[in-house]
């Protein structure tokens, strides 16, 4: 039963493998075209300000893929979920959101509440990555 399951898990997790480098993909795609027809209207290869923060909102979506797509390699390899990369690909959907942000229409416990869940974020991927840095040194 044991060996049934661990071949069950290694397909499911091959399975979201396969989805999310197809959704990284037709991001990246998406990424280009979104550029392509910003930079052909008028004025020709200029972008407003709104323009650009699609565009790297977009781009910072596919960062984020990327990132859960070495969580999820590294859980298939090692059968491990690795808080460094977790930490960080939640790091950038944070940030991402910061950027994209419409500052006209959100209120200062949102801007307090964003700042806060930064902060922790951070100071939780300082703590793990140091706590790993310093079982190496021990070593």
């Amino acid at each position: 039963m044991d060996k049934f399951m661990h071949k069950f898990e290694r397909m499911i997790v091959l399975t979201l493998l396969g989805f999310m480098m197809i959704a990284v993909l037709i991001s990246t795609i998406e990424v280009g075209v979104i550029l392509v027809q910003q930079l052909i209207l008028p004025p020709f290869m200029l972008l407003d300000v709104k323009e650009l923060m699609e565009v790297f909102g977009v781009i910072l979506m596919v960062v984020i893929g990327l990132e859960l797509l070495e969580t999820i390699k590294a859980y298939l390899n090692h059968r491990v979920i690795h808080v460094e990369v977790v930490l960080l690909a939640a790091l950038v959907a944070v940030v991402r959101k910061v950027i994209i942000l419409d500052y006209s229409k959100v209120d200062a416990s949102m801007f307090f509440a964003v700042a806060a869940l930064v902060l922790a974020l951070a100071g939780s991927f300082f703590l793990v990555r140091r706590s790993f840095t310093d079982k190496r040194d021990e070593t």
